[in-house]
């Protein structure tokens, strides 16, 4: 089960499969900014050989584990005995459980204590890419599913949810087999480096489309991937590069020239894009933009906005000082083809 992610696309990834496989039957797709890859995965699934590329480590393990990963008979054996084995270590309070779960609240001490017990293990074997891939995402999922955030990590609830009581244990990921089409890859490199070095017949675009960085948002399982104990500021205790990587995407000055360059560069014969009616660019923007790539055909889908824009807006003591705008958005799916 991939972790809460914001815009993972969830509710349409049937829908992008289905028009990707409208536009072009099999072959291989780009998925630019692939996050959970969730829809790197379900393109796999239909057989196309997928490319995945995300800038933060976190969505490189995932995509390595989802994507490029066959799930052989033998890769699962490895992992089922490397899960059991970690799901019966003994706690060992460290780095994670002082960081997220006593500076901040974001696991209970008790599952944060298993995480670093874990997490260390894994960094003393020699695993080979694919493997310890699939036992870091196995990690991240299990602590994902005894959080206690609204989906993303700017904050945290200010009273435990009920499901971070549960213990944390691992599971072994549901991967699936090589796709006719050839073997996927994951890469972790800016989209403008993977533009221009990747090339295949269908690129999938879901750029980030406000001033959240996913960075901000995902801070915690970035830290867990990396492993590099980072120091950290503020409430919300965030790695300190949060502060300095920062990516064109999520500024509404410099949006527009990254996103024209993308899509000027992007080496594809067709494109979709996902982009919501909240991003820093509107639909008649949008459309004047991709139109210079041929022919656009727009899907529109309404949707319920995420958990955390529903309940508010808190400040770190956890007073509201803000309303809800609005409850429903507008996610575009842009198809453009020659």
């Amino acid at each position: 089960m991939p972790i809460k992610y914001l815009g993972s696309k969830r509710l349409f990834v049937p829908q992008i499969a289905d028009i990707v496989e409208r536009l072009r039957p099999a072959g291989t797709v780009l998925d630019l900014f692939s996050g959970t890859s969730r829809v790197g995965d379900a393109l796999k699934r239909r057989q196309y050989r997928v490319l995945a590329n995300d800038y933060l480590a976190c969505g490189e393990v995932i995509a390595r584990c989802y994507v490029e990963a066959d799930g052989t008979s033998e890769q699962l054996r490895q992992a089922r005995l490397l899960i059991d084995e970690f799901n019966r270590l003994p706690p060992s309070a460290g780095y994670f459980t002082e960081v997220f779960c006593e500076r901040s609240r974001y696991v209970q001490p008790k599952n944060g204590a298993r995480v670093d017990a874990i997490r260390e293990e894994i960094e003393r074997k020699d695993l080979d890419p694919e493997l310890r891939a699939i036992v870091l995402v196995s990690l991240v999922e299990a602590a994902d599913r005894v959080d206690s955030t609204t989906g993303v990590q700017m904050a945290y609830l200010k009273e435990w949810a009920r499901r971070s009581f549960n213990k944390l244990e691992l599971r072994v990921p549901e991967i699936s087999p090589r796709a006719g089409s050839g073997k996927g890859r994951a890469h972790r490199m800016d989209a403008a480096d993977a533009v221009d070095a990747l090339e295949v017949d269908v690129a999938y675009l879901d750029p980030p489309y406000n001033q959240h960085s996913y960075l901000g948002n995902y801070h915690v399982w970035e830290s867990l991937v990396l492993w590099d104990k980072p120091e950290h500021y503020g409430v919300a205790c965030k790695r300190v590069d949060c502060r300095e990587r920062k990516s064109d995407f999520n500024s509404r000055k410099r949006f527009g020239a990254a996103w024209r360059r993308i899509v000027d560069r992007v080496r594809a014969r067709h494109l979709v894009v996902s982009f919501s009616d909240e991003g820093f660019i509107g639909r008649a923007e949008m459309e004047s933009v991709l139109a210079r790539r041929g022919e656009v055909r727009v899907i529109e889908n309404d949707y319920r906005r995420y958990v955390g824009a529903q309940i508010g807006v808190f400040n770190p003591s956890g007073e509201k000082v803000g309303r809800v705008s609005h409850l429903r958005n507008t996610e575009y799916l842009y198809v453009v083809s020659p």
